[in-house]
């Protein structure tokens, strides 16, 4: 049973909140030593790492699905989401459980993270667009760069990273290309 570390958010996320010139609650976490944040709204809550069943023939990024209270949540390695290799679990490891879609009617999915750091507030002030290169990361999925006491933190936009409708197709592809047959050989 998953051991809940902490409860936050619990309302429906607004695109584009705190970079479009208003401050904004992000819960910060690690990911392979960088930073990002996550709009508060998004978040359910946190949960320590727990085994994950594997789904076969799903994409990389789909580390597979837990039970939480009973509902199965797909767990998403963040990580290979972002072309990089898949995550290490640690002892700080957790999961992220967010809704994508609006309250009520979105997905539940659970994002796996190095370690979550905390909520903090950025000034509008403090954002930026994000950077047309150099990030390491595809651009629509980055809402803004924030700066917090000296430190960039990459704001995700979460609507773009998690796209329920992209993660779908690249599912319904590595299910196709796993269930193709070869080609028999002429004669047989």
């Amino acid at each position: 049973m998953a051991q809940q570390l902490e409860v936050a958010g619990g309302r429906e996320p607004a695109a584009g909140v705190g970079v479009d010139g208003q401050a904004g609650q992000y819960l910060s976490f690690t990911l392979a030593e960088e930073t990002f944040a996550i709009d508060i709204r998004y978040i359910r809550e946190i949960i320590e790492y727990e085994v994950v069943t594997t789904v076969p023939m799903m994409p990389a990024f789909l580390r597979g699905v837990i039970n939480l209270r009973g509902r199965v949540v797909p767990v998403i390695d963040l990580a290979v989401r972002f072309g990089r290799r898949p995550m290490e679990v640690r002892r700080r490891t957790c999961i992220v459980i967010i809704e994508i879609g609006g309250e009520g009617a979105g997905q539940d999915l659970g994002i796996l993270v190095d370690s979550v750091n905390e909520v903090v507030e950025i000034e509008a002030a403090s954002q930026e667009r994000p950077p047309a290169f150099g990030a390491g990361l595809r651009n629509d999925f980055i809402a803004g760069i924030g700066k917090v006491d000296g430190r960039f933190i990459v704001i995700l936009d979460i609507d773009q990273a998690l796209s329920l409708a992209e993660m779908s197709a690249l599912a319904e592809s590595a299910s196709k290309s796993f269930g193709a047959q070869p080609d028999e050989p002429a004669g047989i």
